[in-house]
């Protein structure tokens, strides 16, 4: 098979008329040629850092969105699954993925349970890390969130890192606003990138010292204003990634939106080329073509290097999508479940109190990191309460592997004006996560989630809607397009209920992430990420 176009060589800085011969799912030529075809020619997008599983699609359902974007690899952490069902959910990871074309490269997850202050179904210790890093399906270890435990020389901590270096495998960061001597002993520990910038000064530092900054764009967290004027100088050290991409996102765009973005500001297109397709191959040795002679033939074709509009995805020499189209095949799967607790009532999320004043988690939009904020207590009937005037609503987490009290706390910047948000998605451990005008509104929506095994809903007084996510709690075992088309809905339901917030659900997905500052909640209470303790909600 022979492929007519203007050749895009990344790594020469040079384009030219030629084209491209393929055989047994290898580039076995590439010359130049004359044609008067005007489409360009270039390796495939990669995305340097994603869990899959925050699209809420499963590996082979996620891949046939992908390719029509021109995405032929990810650079894949399981840590989602792992923390609900250990190592066989990340096993289920690896089997579905490997069904269809894309090239799903997953990590072994490090942080499993996220911290000891929270409940997750499973635990993955360093001597099941030591198993994974012998697997040559695992390319890598998965982000080190627990920073702590590096920069205090944690002994489990820092056998895992060893098990990766044994392996020659590299080791990924996570380490939000770390700077200074801390980062700086986070970096000799052995790992190697962070996505968790959310600042100019921040990402240079890092640069820097050493690591590889990948610059973030998913649903909740933002990073690409702040980061993307260190590209043009640090390109050769950085990365584009989507962390967590919600369904209805990722049918519009994934990479290629980034490259758009990029070439808008000016940025030469081949730096831009370099971090989206180039660098994660190398920086992960991964298994991925990158359009040279006797690689593997992974590699689209664009109607300009402007828009990046794709036309034809190619991965192993076999086209996986054209003009929109998706030819990747369905993939039978079996589902897999951990959900142990019983329905709740609504003196469940009831919080008897006095003070005048609380500890409230202000969300921000398009962040992963809060603010700690104080608030005047609403208090009717002894029982801590929302205040939808001054938009300071309650918010639960519950334990969903065993029947235990349901943690509260506070919220600002949700925006409900009535009913309640759930869902079963709450990183990392994946209990239920809920915020509401009330308590009945919250058990409502608690339950609904309980009743299905997983899911995202809303609940007013007239209606309920839920997407279920039986796989996990935190999966669908349907299509993209319908669960894309559910979660707008969701979406759009939980909008019209008043919340302002751009993604409502993948920030409230967000507020139980104990490592990243400064207040979030678990189901185990109120935690301050900064002082990495437990603190009160009320200010005595």
């Amino acid at each position: 098979m022979i492929v007519k176009g203007n050749i895009v060589d990344i790594q020469n800085q040079r384009i030219f008329k030629g084209e491209v011969a393929i055989k047994n799912g290898k580039i076995s030529t590439i010359r130049e040629a004359s044609h008067t075809i005007e489409n360009f020619i270039l390796p495939g997008f990669v995305d340097a850092h994603i869990h899959i599983e925050s699209s809420m699609l499963v590996p082979s359902e996620f891949a046939k969105i992908a390719v029509v974007h021109g995405t032929v690899a990810t650079v894949s952490d399981p840590h989602e699954i792992a923390n609900v069902l250990g190592v066989k959910g990340v096993n289920f990871m690896i089997e579905n993925g490997n069904k269809v074309p894309l090239k799903f490269n997953f990590g072994a997850p490090s942080c499993v349970p996220a911290t000891s202050f929270e409940s997750a179904g499973a635990i993955i210790d360093s001597d099941d890390i030591k198993l994974m890093m012998e697997n040559p399906d695992i390319k890598y270890l998965a982000e080190m969130m627990n920073y702590p435990g590096v920069l205090f020389d944690d002994e489990e901590v820092i056998a895992k890192i060893e098990h990766a270096k044994n392996n020659n495998k590299p080791i990924d960061g996570h380490a939000p606003g770390l700077r200074g001597d801390d980062v700086t002993k986070y970096i000799a520990a052995g790992i190697s990138t962070d996505h968790e910038c959310f600042s100019y000064e921040e990402g240079l530092e890092k640069l820097q010292k050493g690591m590889k900054v990948l610059i973030r764009e998913g649903s909740a967290a933002k990073n690409f204003e702040a980061l993307i004027d260190l590209l043009p100088e640090h390109f050769e050290n950085m990365m584009f990634c989507s962390d967590d991409k919600h369904p209805d996102d990722l049918l519009l765009g994934h990479i290629n939106q980034l490259c758009e973005r990029a070439i808008a500001k000016g940025i030469d297109v081949f730096k831009v080329l370099q971090v989206a397709c180039v660098n994660p191959v190398k920086h992960y040795n991964l298994e991925v073509g990158l359009l040279q002679k006797g690689d593997d033939a992974d590699f689209i074709i664009v109607e300009d290097l402007q828009q990046f509009k794709v036309l034809e995805t190619y991965i192993n020499g076999e086209l996986v999508a054209k003009n929109g189209t998706s030819f990747v095949k369905d993939v039978d799967f079996g589902v897999l479940n951990n959900f142990k607790t019983d329905k709740k009532k609504k003196e469940d999320f009831r919080f008897e109190s006095s003070v005048e004043k609380i500890r409230v988690i202000e969300a921000l939009d398009g962040e992963l990191v809060t603010n700690q904020i104080e608030a005047k207590s609403l208090i009717v009937d002894g029982n801590l309460v929302s205040n939808i005037t001054t938009d300071v609503l309650k918010m639960t987490v519950v334990n969903r592997y065993k029947n235990e009290k349901s943690a509260i706390a506070f919220i600002k910047n949700f925006g409900l004006k009535e009913g309640a948000i759930a869902s079963s998605v709450g990183h990392d451990s994946h209990n239920i996560i809920a915020v509401g005008v009330s308590d009945e509104a919250i058990c409502k929506a608690v339950n609904l989630i309980i009743e299905n095994r997983g899911g995202v809903c809303a609940v007013n007084s007239s209606e309920e809607k839920i997407v279920s996510l039986p796989v996990a709690g935190i999966m669908s075992d349907k299509s993209a397009q319908e669960i894309g088309k559910s979660y707008a809905e969701l979406d759009k339901m939980a909008k019209q209920m008043g919340s302002k917030l751009r993604a409502p659900y993948m920030s409230l997905s967000f507020m139980a992430l104990l490592v990243i500052p400064s207040l979030k909640l678990s189901d185990k209470g109120l935690f301050d990420g900064n002082s990495f303790q437990f603190t009160s909600l009320e200010i005595q």
